[in-house]
């Protein structure tokens, strides 16, 4: 047998590391709506804009591409996942069903200190709405959402939710019809305080009467169109915050 190369170590964890850093802040790009669906994702660009090698970006590319955040397409490269109107019904249907239930579950298990984190939470999004960042505003909902999904305790579908949830960033930016899609303020303050109060039935009913409300709040006749190019996008003020 051959002996183990320690010699490669370092480098693979400092690939690993970078193509984790571009990844993760590719990520928050298309979350914050800083990308638009069907934006090209050049490689030689990334690479400008983070100081990495095209190794480096197509790794990350590829980790993307397995959370259904791009899509890489042959002989064409790699672009900002487009769901389609049915996958954006599919998506908000299944929400519907998984969430109200592990609003119910997180009523049962939450903590002084989960209801605390909530709260916490969404302080931050308000103040996101109240500053015109609409982008930063829906990342922050969806990690309210599953911030919730964590406290129910159920780590399998907590997974599923967390997938849709990404799926559910990409849909609002293709489908958006008006501002309710934002979780409204009102929504998840009640929903943090029927968590709190260990209300699980009225938990569940106001996560699937504010889930329908995301849904209709979308116009799955018409989509949106990249508004700025790669560059710009990742160099805007808001990608440096």
């Amino acid at each position: 047998m051959m002996p183990e190369d320690r010699s490669t170590r370092p480098l693979n964890l400092e690939r690993l590391a970078a193509s984790d850093r571009v990844a993760g802040a590719l990520s928050l790009a298309i979350h914050e709506h800083r990308l638009a669906p069907g934006t090209k994702l050049g490689e030689d660009e990334i690479g400008e804009v983070y100081g990495v090698s095209r190794t480096i970006v197509r790794a990350a590319l590829q980790r993307l591409a397995h959370n259904q955040l791009v899509e890489i397409q042959r002989n064409r490269g790699a672009f900002v996942a487009q769901p389609s109107q049915q996958e954006a019904r599919e998506v908000f249907e299944a929400r519907e069903l998984l969430e109200p239930r592990t609003a119910l579950m997180a009523a049962s298990r939450a903590t002084g200190s989960d209801s605390d984190s909530l709260r916490a939470h969404s302080a931050k999004e308000h103040a996101a709405i109240a500053a015109g960042d609409r982008g930063r505003a829906l990342h922050l909902s969806g990690q309210f959402h599953t911030e919730i999904a964590r406290i129910a305790g159920q780590t399998v579908i907590a997974g599923f939710i967390a997938t849709l949830i990404a799926r559910s960033s990409l849909i609002i930016a293709l489908y958006w019809r008006r501002e309710s899609a934002l979780c409204e303020s009102h929504a998840h303050h009640a929903l943090i305080e029927a968590i709190s109060a260990g209300d699980g039935a009225t938990a569940r009913d106001l996560m699937r009467s504010h889930l329908v409300d995301l849904h209709t709040a979308l116009d799955l006749r018409q989509t949106a169109t990249p508004a700025r190019t790669l560059k710009e996008a990742l160099l805007s003020p808001e990608s440096q915050a």
